[in-house]
C-alpha cells in the first residue's frame, strides 16, 4: 500500500501519472505503475482538465481538405455458422 508523502507527490510522478493515462492506461494501471494511490491519479487528472481551456481552439482559416478514418462495421448474420 502507498504511503502518503509529507508534502505530496512530486510534480514529476503527478506528470507521469497523466501522460500515462492520456496514453491509453486505466487510471489504475498509471497508479500501480508509480506507486500511488489511484485516487491520487483522479485527482491529478481532475486538476489538470480543471486548467484545460473550455472550447478547443478552431482553424485560423477555411478548412480545405480534411480527413477521416474508416470504420467497417458488420452488422447481420453470417453467411456460415460456426460449428464449435
Amino acid at each position: 500500500m502507498p504511503q502518503p508523502q509529507p508534502n505530496g507527490h512530486p510534480i514529476t510522478i503527478r506528470q507521469q501519472a497523466i501522460r500515462l493515462v492520456l496514453d491509453g492506461n486505466s487510471q489504475r494501471q498509471a497508479a500501480r505503475h508509480l506507486g500511488v494511490a489511484p485516487q491520487s491519479v483522479a485527482n491529478w487528472l481532475k486538476a489538470y482538465a480543471d486548467k484545460l481551456p473550455p472550447t478547443l481552439p478552431g482553424p485560423d482559416g477555411p478548412v480545405e481538405v480534411a480527413e477521416q478514418d474508416e470504420l467497417f462495421t458488420f452488422i447481420g448474420e453470417k453467411k456460415t455458422k460456426s460449428t464449435s
